[in-house]
């Protein structure tokens, strides 16, 4: 064996190695990610939060998403719709999610990704829960902290941990 043999084999075992985990990544990867629907944010002359209105708006508002909630064949969103409340929530998507079940959910987490009239991404906002029963319902509400007049749309997807 000379040395050109030994680089092409040791390449070529490196190449099917690096083949082998991109393939195996990309499997794992797409079954964890949960799927968004669209939803347009009718634009309106809402007021803005005044500063202790924000204060509250942020103390309530979730950003952090669970990272072992994955999407669950049994969470299904029923429902969501954007509307804009007076007051501390101000900009919200609210809907229902429905557990389809027999069995119980340990947590589950709605996620709102909200984004402007050119499309960039203006934050994610979440509402959790914890303990929805078999074949029941919850109705959730996201407090979303970007201001009413900037927001054009939002996509918004259903996870959990099953108990």
């Amino acid at each position: 064996m000379n040395g050109s043999d030994h680089i092409t084999r040791r390449r070529f075992v490196a190449a099917c190695s690096g083949g082998a985990v991109a393939a195996l990544s990309g499997c794992a990867g797409a079954s964890d990610e949960p799927t968004y629907q669209e939803g347009q944010a009718n634009q309106t002359n809402a007021s803005q939060r005044t500063a202790e209105q924000m204060l509250v708006a942020e103390a309530l508002a979730t950003t952090e998403t669970n990272q072992r909630a994955n999407p669950l064949q049994s969470l299904t969103l029923e429902t969501h719709e954007y509307v804009v409340q007076d007051g501390y929530k101000g900009p919200t998507v609210q809907g229902v999610v429905s557990n389809t079940d027999d069995s119980p959910i340990e947590y589950a987490e709605v996620r709102v990704r909200v984004y402007n009239a050119d499309g960039a991404h203006l934050g994610q906002y979440l509402s959790t829960t914890r303990d929805i029963a078999p074949n029941s319902r919850w109705k959730f509400g996201v407090i979303i902290l970007s201001s009413a007049s900037d927001i054009a749309a939002y996509d918004i997807a259903v996870v959990g941990i099953p108990e």
